[in-house]
């Protein structure tokens, strides 16, 4: 595929005429949940059927919408006093516009490989001045790909998806909303004194680790990944059925969609990655909003998320059934609650971090085995971006070939299937797929 780049331009908010220009000299400093969240870009990519909306509307709407979510068009920078944030100085986000001579159904890929990494802006770039960055590429047919990424230390999943949707309608003349809440120093405040109920060392951070250890965690695609392939497994709406029955079985209330998908895949991963001691424990790394737990306000616009680590051994996961991995998770996820998020805000408040030198365990590697992490997209409205021209037909995280990093996405089929984006190493990619759609 050759993508021929057309254009790039800085787009900078825009406000409706007559009202009061902002401060641009504001600092947002970073949330404690900013600070212990992934530090990268992240990208996605949506497919819009010809004939896709106009490049004019998306950047007018695009200009709009930024003048709402300030936090997506400043830049990360320190503030007065050195703390990190994003000062709000209208900079803007990147918007480039390139073209295909072919069509996309000819080149369209079915899972994420590296040549979807030409549909967006480079995420390793050695300076990327903005927060979010767009790539709009048109194809011969008149299919139009809308590469997007975005500052994770900035947002989260749940915040970008609101932001995208808000986008949409500004394109299409519908009003946007009122600005969403931030972070500011009062809304999460830490308790005095702090009461640190749970250990927080080795889940959020972890003490310093070695220099190899430490180069084990740069690049989103570098060399040392060759071997990983990025298998897309379609869940039908009957098999994820199938599954939550077996799963649940004699239980009062039945697992959830989500908590029977990932245990099952637990189960498959392990069974394909052929661990051969039993008693080898495998984690896996499962987000969980905060915005519940803390009672965050409506719409708030940040990072909101810690982790849960269901742990078992491979042992129990090759031999006891789906349930015991479901009831795993579940147990897990449970005990990130509103207390456990507390604690954490009070830890991570308490100067601890800094004076112990501990470093977050929220970096990116090149392998998990025998590990898991998972970014379940399953209850977020990113197929309701439209810009004018309807709804995408296609959607998908970027090229990230990290074993054992797998993203759970709502099928575009829209009839409660599911994909799941698995990178495994090559020479366990057959194994998986052998015994993935078995309920055994």
């Amino acid at each position: 595929m050759e993508v021929k780049m057309l254009s790039s331009k800085q787009v900078k908010p825009s406000y409706p005429a007559g009202a009061p220009r902002p401060d641009t000299t504001e600092h947002v400093p970073s949330s404690v949940f900013d600070k212990a969240t992934y530090h990268m870009q992240m990208a996605i990519i949506y497919a819009f059927s010809p004939p896709g909306p106009s490049a004019a509307d998306i950047e007018r709407g695009l200009a709009e919408v930024l003048g709402a979510y300030r936090l997506f068009a400043g830049q990360v920078r320190p503030g007065p006093d050195g703390a990190p944030g994003v000062l709000l100085n209208d900079h803007g986000a990147r918007l480039v516009e390139a073209s295909v001579d072919a069509p996309l159904v000819d080149i369209a890929p079915t899972k994420p490989s590296p040549a979807v990494l030409q549909l967006h802006p480079d995420l390793e770039a050695e300076t990327i001045e903005e927060v979010v960055q767009v790539q709009l590429t048109r194809f011969a047919c008149g299919s139009l790909a809308v590469g997007f990424t975005a500052n994770h230390a900035v947002a989260d999943g749940h915040a970008t998806s609101d932001f995208l949707v808000a986008w949409g309608r500004a394109a299409r003349g519908l009003p946007v909303g009122p600005a969403p809440p931030h972070h500011h120093a009062d809304l999460f405040p830490p308790r005095y004194p702090p009461r640190l109920e749970f250990e927080h060392r080795g889940a959020e951070y972890r003490r310093p680790s070695g220099p190899l250890a430490a180069a084990a965690g740069h690049g989103h695609h570098n060399n040392s990944r060759n071997n990983v392939g990025i298998h897309k497994a379609h869940f039908t709406k009957d098999f994820i059925a199938g599954l939550r029955a077996k799963a649940s079985e004699g239980r009062g209330r039945p697992f959830s969609r989500f908590e029977t998908i990932l245990a099952h895949l637990w189960r498959t991963i392990t069974r394909a990655r052929g661990l051969a001691n039993p008693n080898q424990p495998s984690t896996i790394r499962v987000s969980v909003d905060g915005r519940p737990r803390l009672a965050a306000p409506p719409g708030y616009f940040g990072n909101l998320v810690l982790w849960a680590f269901p742990t078992a051994t491979v042992g129990d996961l090759l031999n006891r059934p789906l349930k015991h991995a479901a009831q795993v998770i579940h147990d897990a996820v449970a005990r990130v609650d509103r207390g456990y998020f507390q604690s954490f805000v009070d830890f991570a408040s308490s100067g601890e971090v800094e004076k112990e030198g501990l470093e977050k365990t929220a970096v990116l590697k090149d392998a998990l085995c025998p590990d898991l992490e998972v970014d379940s997209w399953l209850t977020f409205p990113f197929y309701e971006l439209d810009f004018g021209a309807g709804c995408p037909t296609y959607f998908m995280p970027s090229y990230f070939p990290t074993e054992g990093m797998l993203f759970l996405v709502p099928s575009y089929l829209g009839d409660g299937s599911v994909d799941a984006f698995v990178p495994v190493f090559e020479h366990n990619l057959e194994a998986f797929k052998q015994c993935c759609y078995s309920t055994d």
